[in-house]
């Protein structure tokens, strides 16, 4: 039976996997910097570029959703017993709609993989061509580890949308 500690579980799992993406979008874009301009190789400089643009985003998204999860946790519990409708009405349509997003964000990170995955390959023995070898082997690791956190995150929306629908078929 789904109740109101379903919903603060899965928001306080949300806001903590945030903290992680946020952290690791710090620390990309840190060795991102390090790796531009002090070790200055063409590998690393070629790695430096998805290091930084996809620590921007998940450091991003990280900010983003750790600084709503709390109101959105508050809003919910409270709708559980005072407006159940706003479950039915607003809370599932916004997380069957993030199920859909995760989707796309899962084919988006496969692609970004198997990209990084054949630069680095094509251009391993290519050592004039470093600069790409280097941002393919980034690429790669940048999009397994989002690829990871949203296979986590999907796996619990999806838990907690298949409760909320169990819970706002009496509304």
């Amino acid at each position: 039976m789904f109740a109101k500690a379903d919903i603060e579980k899965y928001f306080v799992a949300e806001k903590q996997e945030s903290l992680w993406f946020l952290i690791i979008g710090i620390v990309a874009v840190s060795v991102a910097i390090v790796f531009f301009f002090i070790l200055k190789t063409q590998f690393y400089r070629g790695a430096a570029i998805p290091l930084f643009l996809v620590g921007i985003i998940l450091g991003t998204v990280g900010y983003t959703v750790n600084k709503r999860s709390d109101n959105d946790r508050i809003s919910n519990v409270y709708a559980y017993d005072m407006d159940p409708s706003h479950l039915k009405q607003k809370e599932l349509p916004r997380m069957e709609s993030v199920i859909k997003k995760f989707v796309v964000y899962r084919y988006v990170e496969i692609f970004l993989f198997l990209i990084g995955v054949a630069l680095y390959i094509y251009f391993i023995c290519d050592f004039n061509n470093d600069l790409w070898r280097g941002f393919g082997l980034a690429l790669a690791i940048m999009a397994v580890i989002a690829l990871i956190g949203d296979h986590f995150a999907e796996k619990r929306a999806k838990h907690y949308t298949k409760g909320l629908k169990t819970f706002t078929e009496k509304f």
